[in-house]
């Protein structure tokens, strides 16, 4: 297995998530960590730092692009380099504390009907975080980010809060915080939509899975993610989300 890590800053998030790959998942079973700094042509400096910490960590891969690429991008960027059968997206405030790839890989091996696998995402508390999800339309988009008091019902259909959550089943849409996809199957998609810089990629990628194979939730395997949904604390990145909703629902004629 391959894993990809895009960061911007964060620098402490990537060595903590690096670190807790490493305590948890036996030797053998990560082959190569990247770790793709979208910032290091801004901040070249602490670049050089960055560059150096990693090093020092076996099997991990520093890469500078040369300019920001965005989320997906990013993640592309490595994709001819994979020589895995199974590749992770994981993002810099991810933190194992169990051995969670090894147990994707095993059900993604008795299953080869599942092309991507996410697994139980909670916070540091261990509460189930909402990033199971319906495929985005114009309606739900609207609610979430304009509406943050009411409409119960229909957020909870979108975040598919009426599922059982003990067992695995079909996911429209997973966050892009942690997935597993097979190689081959990322490969072929040709990775993320470059079109997408931050926000909806992710969204945009299960739905291409879900035309040609299946995203899976599966609940015997879990991660903490520390997440900070940027977009709604920051204009920039909220503008940023509502262009990709744009090209999303554009692209898909939603």
């Amino acid at each position: 297995m391959t894993l990809s890590i895009v960061a911007y800053g964060k620098q402490k998030d990537v060595i903590n998530c690096i670190r807790s790959i490493k305590q948890f998942v036996p030797e053998g079973v990560v082959s190569k960590i990247y770790v793709i700094d979208n910032a290091a042509s801004e901040h070249p400096g602490r670049a050089e730092g960055f560059r150096g910490a990693l090093e020092r960590l076996e099997g991990v891969y520093y890469v500078n692009p040369g300019k920001n690429l965005g989320f997906g991008a990013g993640h592309n960027y490595v994709l001819g380099e994979l020589d895995s059968e199974y590749h992770a997206i994981v993002n810099p405030d991810i933190t194992l504390t169990g051995d969670a790839l090894s147990a994707i890989k095993a059900y993604m091996d008795e299953n080869p009907d599942v092309g991507m696998v996410i697994p139980r995402i909670t916070d540091e508390d261990g509460e189930l975080l909402k990033v199971y999800r319906r495929n985005p339309t114009p309606w739900d988009m609207f609610i979430r980010m304009f509406v943050p008091v009411g409409f119960k019902k229909r957020k909870a259909y979108h975040t598919m809060g009426e599922m059982d959550y003990s067992r695995p089943f079909r996911v429209p849409f997973g966050q892009g915080s942690f997935l597993v996809i097979r190689t081959e199957l990322y490969r072929r998609l040709g990775g993320f939509d470059p079109r997408f810089f931050l926000y909806m990629e992710d969204a945009d990628l299960c739905r291409r899975v879900n035309e040609v194979s299946k995203l899976m939730y599966f609940p015997g395997a879990s991660v903490v993610h520390r997440w900070e949904r940027g977009s709604h604390k920051s204009l920039r990145l909220f503008t940023e989300h509502v262009k990709s909703m744009i090209k999303y629902f554009r692209k898909w004629k939603a």
